[in-house]
């Protein structure tokens, strides 16, 4: 339950970030317990890396766009404005996408399986601790506006 005005901000604590850091040492702490290695290669980790390049250009793309929009990045602070340009038009959350692509990167350079497996809950996770409640934040906020943009573009991709 919510105990605060949802208009005000999304969220009390910043979990996106911290379950990232969760998620990586989890599954590499998992490996090192029981290993689960990818049979990849080279061109596996090759790919990993692309992978976070990608994820790290993505998150600078959204921060720069956050802040030229004069809003905050920090996910348990509330927005100034409703920001639908630069990766906001093919993703509502492409932070949160950049941080599973980190994830899943560091997975195949490391040539193991757990952080692979270990993706799809921490998406589970972001969207049931931050995703809903900054959705019900912004529809607070904008109303109509954020409503006419969760239908034009995709919660994740």
């Amino acid at each position: 339950m919510v105990n605060w005005d949802i208009e005000e901000r999304p969220n009390r604590f910043p979990w996106p970030p911290v379950l990232l850091v969760i998620a990586l040492v989890a599954a590499f702490g998992v490996d090192r317990v029981i290993p689960l290695p990818l049979i990849i290669g080279f061109p596996g980790a090759l790919v990993g890396v692309l992978l976070i390049i990608l994820a790290l250009a993505l998150d600078v793309w959204a921060m720069v766009t956050f802040r030229s929009a004069q809003t905050t990045i920090l996910p348990h602070e509330g927005t100034a404005q409703l920001v639908t340009n630069g990766p906001f038009q093919f993703s509502r959350n492409p932070i949160y996408v950049g941080n599973v692509l980190i994830l899943v990167g560091a997975g195949l350079v490391a040539g193991s399986a757990w952080p692979l497996l270990f993706a799809p809950l921490l998406a589970l996770a972001v969207q049931k601790l931050a995703i809903e409640r900054e959705e019900a934040h912004l529809e607070a906020k904008f109303g109509a506006a954020w409503r006419s943009y969760a239908e034009r573009v995709r919660r994740w991709v």
